[in-house]
Protein backbone atom coordinates (compact mmCIF):
# COMPACT_ATOMS: atom_id res chain seq x y z
CA UNK A 1 0.00 0.00 0.00
CA UNK A 2 1.18 3.59 -0.94
CA UNK A 3 1.10 6.05 1.64
CA UNK A 4 1.25 9.51 0.68
CA UNK A 5 2.63 12.23 2.96
CA UNK A 6 0.42 14.65 5.05
CA UNK A 7 3.36 15.92 6.58
CA UNK A 8 7.10 15.97 5.56
CA UNK A 9 10.74 16.92 7.37
CA UNK A 10 12.77 19.73 5.53
CA UNK A 11 14.68 16.81 3.75
CA UNK A 12 11.53 15.51 2.46
CA UNK A 13 9.99 18.58 1.43
CA UNK A 14 12.84 19.83 0.16
CA UNK A 15 13.13 16.87 -2.12
CA UNK A 16 9.17 16.90 -3.03
CA UNK A 17 10.41 20.35 -4.11
CA UNK A 18 13.19 19.20 -6.05
CA UNK A 19 15.36 21.75 -4.16
CA UNK A 20 17.72 21.54 -1.72
CA UNK A 21 17.29 21.65 2.00
CA UNK A 22 18.93 24.87 1.74
CA UNK A 23 16.95 26.39 -1.41
CA UNK A 24 13.57 25.60 0.73
CA UNK A 25 15.34 27.45 3.64
CA UNK A 26 15.77 30.07 2.00
CA UNK A 27 12.10 30.15 0.35
CA UNK A 28 10.71 30.15 3.70
CA UNK A 29 12.79 32.96 4.91
CA UNK A 30 11.74 34.73 1.98
CA UNK A 31 8.01 33.99 1.98
CA UNK A 32 7.54 32.26 -0.76
CA UNK A 33 6.74 29.14 0.62
CA UNK A 34 5.28 28.35 4.31
CA UNK A 35 7.16 27.73 7.71
CA UNK A 36 6.84 24.45 8.87
CA UNK A 37 3.97 23.74 11.44
CA UNK A 38 5.24 22.45 15.33
CA UNK A 39 3.80 19.01 15.99
CA UNK A 40 5.20 18.45 20.05
CA UNK A 41 9.03 18.76 19.63
CA UNK A 42 8.94 18.34 15.48
CA UNK A 43 8.63 20.13 12.66
CA UNK A 44 6.60 19.42 9.58
CA UNK A 45 5.98 20.70 6.56
CA UNK A 46 2.12 20.46 5.27
CA UNK A 47 2.79 18.79 1.75
CA UNK A 48 -0.57 19.55 1.18
CA UNK A 49 -0.34 23.38 1.58
CA UNK A 50 2.92 23.49 -0.61
CA UNK A 51 1.17 21.89 -3.45
CA UNK A 52 -1.44 24.84 -3.55
CA UNK A 53 1.32 27.19 -3.47
CA UNK A 54 3.51 25.07 -5.95
CA UNK A 55 0.17 25.24 -8.16
CA UNK A 56 -0.56 28.86 -7.39
CA UNK A 57 -3.76 28.06 -5.61
CA UNK A 58 -2.79 30.86 -2.76
CA UNK A 59 -0.33 32.75 -4.67
CA UNK A 60 -0.80 36.54 -4.83
CA UNK A 61 2.20 38.10 -6.44
CA UNK A 62 5.19 38.61 -4.42
CA UNK A 63 6.07 37.46 -1.01
CA UNK A 64 3.27 35.48 0.94
CA UNK A 65 2.24 36.32 4.14
CA UNK A 66 2.72 33.06 6.52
Amino acid sequence: MKLDPIFATEARAAALLDMKATELREQVAAGNLPPPKRIGQLERFDVDELRRVIRGDVAGGGAMQW
